[in-house]
């Protein structure tokens, strides 16, 4: 499921999170851990965030020792060793996702948004143009004697390939100055963001308002607080304006900002649809690498509304300096859990899968026993119909068990929305093909056993297609067990 996004650098928006409650209490909070059936474990040492901790409680998990790594749930605060992660048992859950880094990162989002970008142009239109440092720098000095020769004068924001929280982060317009042989990311810089009031902000679940803001010139390119909108950037500016509701001061809810739109005449489900359209064509890019894992998306809101990416976050913050982000934090946190429908009877269920899979190695499955070179042809057909069958049961399992997940978070969105499968016919199908692209793509050279597996049939089919086949399976083995012991004997 999506999850909020961390703060951006010239602009962020949320994705499906939930928007703001009221809050009625006052002083210090006070959190009830309510009881559960059964015991689900969490293993919180990785965290420094308090409100983790009193989430956990609230869902009735028990929190374990720091070396437990049995846990249901375990929670860091960092990334996760990929070693790790290949290491988690069925019914375990943790907050990171191999695979992550290629989009997290800002110079390997770049490089394969640039993929998608040559194959499909019209559908990666959100992206501003990007170039990697060193290996591009002789690409980007020749776009920006392109500008120069039609007297264009164009901004530009400089990152490190793997910086956070805005640091390291300057404007420039004297491009010669640019050092050749930095690891670091240029970007076309938006300079006609959509403003409230006259100020840029960054949305994300609250709204954001900043120092007021201006398009960047020769005297204003050094006041980062006016050209970033990162929390951890603006928070030290004097004129940040802390308020414990969510209608006043520099943090603002986005049920705010979306009665702001509308009480202002815009078309508010065509620009949560843009948002969620640029969400799943960049999750699509990612796919192949992590599987469609989520992460924090940074997005900025040009003056037509129209929104662009310009980075993702692995780690997004859930420190809770105003009331308003207790509140919101508090939300994502309960309703991503609930949604994760982590239950007592998971780890009994996976400890005897495993052993009964352990006992299968032992002895031997029967329809998946080797056949001998004199094997008749009648045994190897009935092989086949085995592992055939065998095959399909699984993936039936597969797909029904898929069922009863999206069954659930159906029922437990809270304050969620569900953006892939699309209910729209025409878009899910845009979607599939991007996908496809995607994958082309990411497996062109690859190993053919990994490209096999990939574009296997029985991945894009539907609970009732395999029951038909399983149902074929049925009659062609009852044909098969018809025949005459001379008909067999034969071969026929």
């Amino acid at each position: 499921m999506p999850s909020s996004s961390n703060n951006g650098d010239q602009g962020a928006s949320p994705v499906n999170v939930p928007s703001v409650g009221s809050y009625q209490s006052s002083g210090k909070r006070k959190v009830h851990c309510k009881k559960k059936k059964g015991t689900i474990t969490a293993n919180v040492a990785g965290t420094k965030y308090e409100i983790v901790r009193a989430v956990i409680c609230e869902m009735g998990f028990i929190k374990t020792r720091d070396e437990d790594e049995t846990a249901n749930l375990i929670w860091n605060d960092s990334a996760v060793q990929h070693e790790k992660i290949a290491e988690l048992r069925n019914y375990q859950r943790i907050n990171h996702f191999p695979g992550m880094g290629e989009i997290c990162r800002k110079d390997c989002l770049a490089r394969n948004m640039s993929k998608m970008i040559k194959c499909q142009p019209q559908e990666y239109s959100f992206i501003p143009k990007t170039w990697i440092f060193p290996a591009e720098y002789t690409q980007f000095q020749n776009y920006v004697k392109e500008l120069r020769r039609k007297r264009k004068q164009k901004t530009f924001i400089v990152k490190p390939a793997n910086g956070a929280m805005g640091h390291g982060i300057s404007l420039i317009r004297n491009c010669e100055k640019l050092p050749a042989q930095e690891h670091f990311i240029v970007q076309e810089y938006l300079d006609k963001p959509f403003l409230m009031e006259g100020y840029k902000f960054d949305l994300r679940i609250y709204i954001l308002l900043r120092q007021k803001y201006h398009a960047p010139s020769e005297a204003n390119l050094s006041q980062l607080y006016m050209h970033l909108t990162n929390y951890s950037v603006n928070k030290h500016n004097e004129n940040f304006e802390r308020d414990e509701t969510v209608d006043k001061g520099s943090k603002r809810s986005i049920s705010w900002f979306t009665e702001f739109l509308r009480a202002n005449d815009y078309d508010v489900a065509k620009f949560w649809g843009d948002i969620s359209e640029l969400v799943v064509k960049t999750l699509i890019v990612a796919e192949p690498h992590c599987l469609l894992r989520g992460a924090g998306f940074d997005i900025i809101l040009d003056r037509k509304l129209k929104p662009w990416l310009l980075e993702i976050n692995r780690a997004p913050s859930f420190g809770t300096d105003q009331r308003i982000d207790y509140d919101v934090k508090r939300g994502v946190l309960l309703n991503a859990l609930q949604l994760l429908n982590i239950r007592a009877s998971d780890k009994k269920r996976n400890l005897a899968q495993q052993k009964a899979e352990a006992q299968r190695r032992l002895y031997g499955h029967g329809s998946m026993k080797k056949l001998s070179a004199s094997s008749s042809d009648w045994e190897r057909q009935r092989h086949t119909l085995e592992r055939r069958r065998e095959e399909l049961k699984e993936r039936l399992a597969q797909v029904r068990k898929q069922i009863s997940r999206e069954e659930h978070e159906r029922l437990h969105l809270g304050n969620y929305r569900r953006i892939y499968p699309p209910d729209d016919k025409l878009l899910l199908e845009k979607y599939e093909s991007l996908l496809s692209a995607a994958f082309q793509t990411f497996l062109a050279g690859r190993a053919a056993s990994l490209q096999k597996e990939m574009n296997n049939p029985l991945k894009r089919m539907k609970e009732e297609d395999i029951l038909d086949l399983l149902e074929q399976c049925e009659l062609d083995d009852e044909k098969l067990m018809g025949k005459s012991p001379r008909q067999r004997a034969l071969g026929l």
